[in-house]
This record gives C-alpha cells, sequence and structure tokens, in this order.
C-alpha cells in the first residue's frame, strides 16, 4: 500500500516554502521511502505592520491575523502609547528593540522605544534589508483619524513613512477608543482594501487612510472614497493641582465641522460607511503657489 506524506517544515531566506514529498511503500516485500520530489515554492507578499497605541493593543494583534491570510507578517511597533506622535523620529536617544515571543503562530514581531515612523524605518533597513516590502499597513488604530487628525496621527504617520520610500501602504482606524473595541465588523473591509493594493498598487507617495465607524446594529454599508474633512480642532485646558499643589494641565477639545461642500470622510462615517481618502506628503499649496509668484519680492 502506497501513502503520502507532506512535509513544509524548511523555509529557505523566510521567503520560500520547499515542500518535500515522500512516498511510503508499505507493502511486507518493500518497506521503503521514496523520495518523490522536491520543488513547490508558495511566494507570498511581504507585510509589515507597526501602529502607535503600541504592541499591546488589540487592534494591531488584530490587523496582523488578518494580514497573516495575504502574506508573510512582521511587526515592528512601538513598546508605549505613541498616539498623536505624528511624523516626529527618534534623534536624542537610541532607539531599543526586543522581539516579541509567542506575539502570533508565523508572525515575527519586534517592540521599538521609538515612535511609529522610527518603526517603520527600522522594520525597512534593518530587519527587512534587502528585502523587497511589498505592503505596509498601520493599525487598526483605536479611534478615528479622519479629517485633521491625520497630521497628528502616529498610525497615519507610519503609513505616510511607508509612501515616502515608495511602499504601498493603509492607515486602518476605527472611531472607538475603547481598549476593547469590537473590530469584527471591518475584517471583510480591511482584507478586501488591502488585497485589492496588493493587486493594483498604489501611485507613488500615495498611503490611503482608512476610516471605520464604531459597530452599530446595522453592518457598515459599503465603502466611500472621498476627501478629507476640512475641519479643525478647539482644544480647551483643564488646569489641575498635584499633591505639592503645582499645576499641571490635561488638553481636551472637539472637531469643529463646517465643511459642507459633500463628499468628505466625516460624511461617509456618519453615514455608517467606511472612508478611503488618499494621503500625499506632499504639503505645497500649488494655488497658492500661483499667487505668490505674483508678489514683488
Amino acid at each position: 500500500m502506497l501513502s503520502l506524506k507532506l512535509d513544509s517544515s524548511l523555509s529557505i531566506k523566510k521567503e520560500k516554502r520547499i515542500f518535500f514529498f515522500f512516498i511510503f511503500d508499505k507493502s511486507p516485500n518493500s518497506p521503503r521511502e521514496v523520495l518523490l520530489w522536491v520543488s513547490y515554492n508558495m511566494n507570498k507578499p511581504l507585510i509589515l505592520i507597526s501602529n502607535d497605541d503600541s504592541i499591546f493593543s488589540k487592534g494591531i494583534k488584530t490587523l496582523a491575523k488578518l494580514m497573516s491570510a495575504l502574506g508573510e507578517v512582521v511587526v515592528v511597533a512601538p513598546d508605549t502609547h505613541q498616539s498623536g506622535m505624528g511624523h516626529a523620529i527618534t534623534l536624542d536617544r537610541p532607539l531599543r528593540v526586543n522581539k516579541v515571543p509567542d506575539f502570533l503562530p508565523d508572525v515575527e514581531a519586534y517592540t521599538c522605544s521609538g515612535t511609529p515612523a522610527d518603526c517603520v524605518k527600522f522594520g525597512k533597513h534593518y530587519v527587512l534589508k534587502g528585502r523587497k516590502i511589498d505592503l505596509v499597513v498601520s493599525g487598526i488604530n483605536h479611534g478615528s483619524n479622519s479629517a485633521i487628525a491625520v497630521i497628528y496621527s502616529g498610525t497615519m504617520s507610519a503609513a505616510i513613512e511607508a509612501a515616502l520610500e515608495g511602499i504601498p501602504a493603509i492607515g486602518f482606524s476605527l472611531c472607538d477608543f475603547g481598549a476593547d473595541c469590537d473590530f469584527s465588523h471591518t475584517y471583510e473591509l480591511v482584507q478586501k482594501i488591502a488585497s485589492k493594493v496588493l493587486t493594483e498598487g498604489l501611485p507613488h507617495g500615495i498611503a490611503l487612510n482608512v476610516n471605520f465607524p464604531a459597530k452599530q446594529e446595522e453592518p457598515i454599508k459599503g465603502i466611500k472614497i472621498c476627501r478629507q474633512t476640512d475641519a479643525l480642532f478647539r482644544e480647551s485646558f483643564e488646569e489641575r493641582k498635584d499633591p505639592y499643589g503645582r499645576s499641571y494641565y490635561w488638553m481636551d477639545g472637539f472637531l469643529q465641522n463646517e465643511d459642507k461642500g459633500g463628499n468628505t470622510d466625516e460624511d461617509a462615517l456618519a453615514e455608517n460607511y467606511a472612508s478611503i481618502v488618499p494621503a500625499k506628503f506632499d504639503l505645497t499649496d500649488y494655488k497658492a503657489l500661483e499667487v505668490l509668484k505674483s508678489w514683488d519680492l
């Protein structure tokens, strides 16, 4: 009697998995194992993941699980909360990086003492040095990064950092700040959007800012491709006293949205759609450029 055994235990350069097929001849007169063939290679897309809520957040583990179905996943994420860090990089102290054991099966993960932008830089130029990264995804953020939040967002800065390097990138965010928020209604769309970017690519320098409404009784209605809302945060500062009588302050505020132009990310989210805004790092205002050229300077 012949039986077939598959052994896929050998990896080469972390990029290719080789499958060994053996035929077992179990007949009494010829007990032997015969190597049938060796060669089947599976090349998976290489996906780098980061965030700003730290490697210990529920969102990044959720994203890593979803991306594992699409390719080989490597995670480099901050070891502490980095929300609101924007595109800061670390220049005044060394970076401390540690491998995370048992983060997820088949997922290589590292903590980094730096910012989200640091994490992407370190992931590309050290952890994955010499390898082609097919996609960088950031998130899933606990909280919205729509409208002007994109400027302050560490989540989106990780994605923009990848775009600077010419790597297709996506920042995913959920409009729910809870530490244990429910991401389940986003699973299908996260994979759908990431798969599309892996297949189609993105224009050079572009990262997608994807926001999902918090889970509601009805499912997300779909996806809207839209523009960034023209809105501002209006801050206030609450003064408090420490045990020694010294003042300290907590910043609070709200989003003041007076944008009535339509087709904005805030509009989409309010209507229970996921929003996608293509974002870029070029902050030049080209209309104003022409106005300034007319100045007598």
